[in-house]
């Protein structure tokens, strides 16, 4: 009788992760997953399986060896009464895997890539001095990472009203306004630095203010 596997095969962890077991006997488990009936039973031959992967014989025997060593699956021989005669043979999932439990886990993880907005806006990372500096050796741009930092510390990382989402990309924007902007004042500063000083003198007024 021709096999019909059904539509999913499943590998678990414990299979899937398993040193002791080779890829191609981790493909074999999952082959015997699909074929499997209701009991968690294969009746596929070997000879099935050397046609399905155009393996050998031996191949495909030693995968089988492999899984059943390991305690994934057993073999099981139905002798004629009374006679070493084999009337039929049978694979069994030692712990079988549920087909449910896959879908579930699957859909979990689906639900969680749906991130909504807020939630994006909250994976911003404030980038270290190193990791600004590094980026602008990188892109040889000369802008000072301490003034890109400083700058949107004094704004909280927002850009207008809204948390910032990508500092590269924002430091590529200062980077192109330098290029596009050779306009400075008497004492050689950007409109950028500037800005970034008004912020800073702002903050020490505040803080002689605290301190007397």
């Amino acid at each position: 009788m021709k096999e019909k596997p059904n539509y999913y095969a499943i590998i678990p962890a414990e299979v899937r992760y398993s040193k002791a077991l080779t890829p191609n006997a981790k493909l074999l488990y999952a082959e015997i997953t699909a074929l499997c009936n209701m009991n968690g039973k294969c009746t596929a031959s070997t000879e099935y399986f050397c046609r399905v992967y155009e393996v050998s014989r031996a191949s495909i025997q030693n995968w089988l060896s492999l899984l059943d060593k390991n305690g994934y699956i057993t073999r099981v021989l139905i002798y004629r009464q009374g006679s070493k005669e084999i009337l039929s043979r049978y694979i069994k999932l030692v712990d079988k895997p549920s087909l449910k439990m896959c879908t579930d886990n699957t859909n979990i993880n689906i639900t969680n890539t749906n991130l909504t907005d807020s939630n994006k806006k909250a994976l911003f990372k404030k980038p270290t001095l190193d990791e600004v500096k590094n980026y602008c050796i990188l892109r040889k741009n000369n802008i000072e990472a301490e003034s890109f930092i400083d700058f949107y510390e004094s704004k909280d990382w927002l850009i207008g009203k809204n948390k910032m989402k990508d500092w590269k990309a924002c430091l590529r924007t200062w980077e192109s306004r330098e290029k596009n902007n050779p306009k400075t004042n008497t004492k050689g500063m950007s409109k950028i630095q500037q800005h970034l000083q008004k912020n800073i003198n702002v903050k020490e007024k505040l803080l002689k203010q605290f301190e007397k």
